[in-house]
């Protein structure tokens, strides 16, 4: 369950980020046995924004591409998943080419770009994959024939550069990368997208009901930082005089805390949010953060009222 709530995430967020570049599909359905390609990308001739603006991301994206993300190392079975699903779609498109009568160039063919959070010595040899030094370290090219390679997270430089992909990392280096798109100044065109894409995984990983360490400190570091988005977009609407609008915010920082804080939001918890919120964030936000359950029923319960 956890792996495909990861999965998810990863088609969602590379449709958002690659949409104003071209045509994003997620997934794409190929012949042959049932199959779908994770994200399927179609460049603009007129991209509505500069690719230099996603980096490395951007570099992948200027010619027709499969993008397959994996949450955990890629195995050889699923590369070779992968290259079925490459040649299938080759396939369709001289199939078309032939009964078009035309010819089908090589900018045509599609690149298969495997995003995976580290790869073995052994695990890149099998398939020929090998750097390039047009390359950044972490990009593994195979035979030229495939037009395939494997970007391994984990071996990306920590550079504004790679950041859009080290967020598809796992463990130290997804939240190096958190931390880093936090500092990204606001009026960054995808800081907001891919922040409100994380928000969503976290809340599903925290409705799953099995969740490895990994992911609850994943769960953690993205609680203060959904608290600040939502802080901020509360005081705006202080500043807009939206009072209904800015009650329900408060609501939901808090209700979202105490599941971060206890995994679930139980009546007495919930009981208890009216008489927190009668305080200001700047006082209610620590003591959700420091004070245990017992103390908070204690503080802020019913049987206070």
């Amino acid at each position: 369950m956890t792996r495909f709530i990861h999965d998810q995430f990863a088609k969602d967020y590379l449709e958002k980020l690659l949409t104003p570049y071209g045509v994003v599909q997620a997934p794409r359905r190929v012949a042959g046995e049932v199959r779908e390609i994770d994200v399927w990308f179609a460049p603009s001739q007129q991209p509505n924004s500069p690719p230099e603006v996603l980096g490395l991301l951007g570099r992948l994206a200027t010619s027709i591409s499969i993008f397959e993300p994996f949450r955990n190392a890629v195995s050889d079975d699923e590369i070779g998943d992968c290259l079925l699903k490459l040649l299938e779609v080759r396939g369709e498109l001289r199939r078309e080419a032939n009964r078009n009568n035309t010819r089908l160039s090589a900018s045509e063919l599609p690149k298969l770009w495997i995003i995976t959070p580290t790869a073995s010595n052994n695990l890149l040899s099998e398939f020929g994959a090998i750097p390039n030094q047009n390359w950044l370290t972490g990009m593994y090219f195979m035979p030229s024939y495939l037009r395939s390679a494997i970007v391994a997270v984990h071996q990306l430089p920590r550079t504004t550069d790679t950041l859009w992909l080290r967020v598809l990392g796992k463990g130290n280096v997804q939240k190096q990368a958190i931390d880093e798109l936090e500092s990204l100044p606001v009026d960054n065109p995808f800081r907001a997208a891919a922040l409100e894409l994380l928000y969503n995984l976290q809340r599903n990983l925290q409705a799953n009901q099995i969740q490895d360490e990994e992911e609850r400190e994943l769960i953690m570091r993205l609680a203060p930082l959904y608290q600040q988005d939502r802080a901020q977009a509360i005081q705006e609407g202080r500043q807009e005089g939206r009072q209904e609008g800015m009650q329900q915010g408060e609501r939901l920082v808090v209700e979202n805390l105490l599941r971060v804080r206890f995994g679930s939001l139980d009546p007495q918890l919930s009981a208890a949010i009216d008489r927190l919120l009668s305080l200001p964030p700047e006082e209610f936000t620590p003591l959700l953060l420091q004070l245990s359950r017992e103390e908070l029923l204690a503080r802020f319960g019913q049987q206070n009222s």
